[in-house]
């Protein structure tokens, strides 16, 4: 394991995109414990994207513009739908604050989480790019090295994204009380979310 490599994942890890963000808006509308279901949610999403990655579908993705557009529009569309979400007050972002629909909410947030993160095109693209350079040409067990890898990466994404949404659900209090800065909060959120899809929408391969 290089230190080359952990440094370069924590950068791409902490950096701000659509799972902090996502991870963020659930401490703060429903607090810790659903938070880190968003880091659990988000972390599982990667799952998908390295077995492409170990099986040659990403090279498709990067090879096949139809492919790449197709997931890419699907990402768009529900990204804009999780705006929508977030100004209408409902999904996983819904404030709720009975124990009942805790269980309930975790399951939604997670299965939102996940979806967020499969449906990042350029997700499979970063590991059918990134990994490879980290494992050697002469690796006797070259999957077996990814899995490794892969396996920091995702360990790496938990963490952090558990201490993002940790720190943030330490502020709710304040923010559930104040129903003008929960408002703001909700359009700031609704605009990052499409502005993440926006940006997704002019991504290239």
């Amino acid at each position: 394991m290089t230190l080359s490599f952990l440094l370069t994942s924590l950068i791409v890890v902490a950096s701000p995109g659509t799972g902090v963000l996502y991870t963020l808006a659930v401490a703060l509308t429903s607090g810790a414990r659903p938070s880190v279901a968003a880091a659990c949610g988000c972390t599982l999403g990667i799952v998908p994207h390295m077995l492409a990655a170990m099986l040659g579908l990403a090279a498709v993705l990067h090879t096949s513009a139809l492919a790449f557009a197709a997931l890419k529009w699907c990402g768009v569309m529900y990204l804009l739908y999780m705006a929508w979400q977030a100004l209408r007050e409902t999904g996983a972002l819904s404030v709720d604050t009975r124990p009942a629909a805790s269980a309930r909410s975790s399951r939604r947030v997670i299965v939102t989480a996940i979806l967020i993160n499969i449906l990042n095109p350029k997700l499979s693209i970063f590991f059918l790019a990134f990994l490879p350079q980290f494992i050697a040409a002469d690796e006797v067990h070259p999957l077996a090295r990814m899995v490794g890898l892969s396996g920091v990466f995702m360990a790496m994404t938990l963490a952090v994204f558990a201490v993002y949404g940790l720190f943030a659900a330490t502020l709710r209090d304040h923010v559930v009380s104040r129903p003008a800065v929960m408002a703001w909060l909700r359009r700031s959120f609704a605009a990052a979310f499409a502005a993440l899809g926006a940006r997704l929408a002019f991504a290239e391969r």
